[in-house]
């Protein structure tokens, strides 16, 4: 069950071994300053100067140190979370994980891009790639590097933010993405201020999600919205919460604990192919915030990432659910 659920997120989405390196649900809030400081050491801009960009690449400072990458890449193969902020940088894309392509947000975008899988370097190499993309749970890494430069993230080993822009430096798209990443920072404080003049300063709230005939609740820094909700508008999370999901990133949950865990909002990310029978219960029916018309359901595989396009699908989708705009 727990790698079913680690190849959602990062595929966002979820990668236990990444998250059991680096404390995933500890590290993106506050607990990220430091991996985000050690970013900006390790990841420096890799600003080419005209001579180096003349030859069509440039030296970008990956986890593992310096990688020559195109200076202007136009067949990126993406085999992680990341196609969204690939798409957002207006990067073309090769081919793409079958969780992105599955991603409804990614629909019309990707509709023309091949699925492909660490699983099959032979066709990643049929398609030509000059860049790939990967986290460091991605097999056949020594294959990829063989066919295209291979650049290798670690999820959450730095904060969802600084993540875009250092995707943003291999795609040699740093200034576009800073300047997306301050954008999204004032629009998400803003809505964030609005909601909380609307809900209370305390009132508190949980994302949940089943998959697989589980349930699961979710930290700061899990995709589902949860680096907007609790980190960008300083949102509640419900003390048992908490308690029990920031350590790992999530939680796995019984139905009868669930009322314990939900506080006076419950984003509900659901996944379509799965039985949500639980909904029908006496104990879910009685939580105060299915009670009181505060669960908003949102389409889990359009939900998993914290990708840039997914960032402001995610944004918009509060503004609506809290504010009614």
């Amino acid at each position: 069950m727990k790698k079913a659920l680690i190849s959602l997120m990062m595929l966002f989405v979820i990668i236990l071994s990444a998250c059991g390196n680096n404390n995933s649900g500890n590290n993106a809030g506050s607990g990220n300053t430091a991996a985000t400081n050690n970013a900006g050491a390790a990841n420096a801009s890799p600003s080419a100067d005209a001579a180096t960009e003349a030859t069509g690449t440039i030296t970008f400072q990956s986890e593992s140190g310096p990688i020559e990458v195109p200076a202007n890449p136009q067949r990126v193969v993406v085999l992680s979370s990341f196609v969204g902020d690939v798409l957002q940088l207006g990067v073309p894309l090769a081919g793409v994980d079958s969780w992105s392509k599955d991603n409804p947000n990614f629909a019309d975008k990707l509709k023309d891009v091949p699925v492909v899988s660490e699983e099959d370097p032979e066709k990643i190499l049929e398609l030509d790639p000059d860049l790939i993309i990967g986290l460091d749970t991605t097999k056949n890494v020594d294959k990829l590097k063989q066919i295209a430069p291979t650049v290798i993230f670690t999820y959450n080993k730095v904060d969802y933010l600084t993540q875009f822009i250092e995707v943003g430096k291999a795609l040699n798209k740093e200034k576009e993405a800073t300047a997306w990443v301050e954008d999204f920072k004032a629009r998400a404080a803003q809505i964030g201020n609005e909601i909380k003049a609307k809900i209370g300063e305390d009132a508190t709230v949980t994302v949940i999600e089943n998959f697989d005939k589980d349930l699961y609740v979710f930290g700061d820094a899990w995709g589902r919205g949860t680096e907007i909700l609790y980190q960008a508008m300083g949102l509640k999370m419900q003390e048992k919460v908490k308690e029990m999901a920031m350590k790992d990133g999530w939680y796995s949950l019984s139905l009868e604990v669930l009322p314990e865990y939900v506080g006076d909002y419950l984003i509900f990310s659901q996944t379509k192919e799965t039985a949500s029978s639980f909904t029908n219960t006496d104990t879910y029916k009685n939580i105060p915030a299915v009670k009181n018309g505060h669960v908003f359901t949102a389409d889990a595989k359009g939900f998993y990432f914290n990708d840039a396009l997914t960032l402001d699908y995610q944004l918009n989708f509060f503004k609506e659910q809290f504010l009614g705009n």
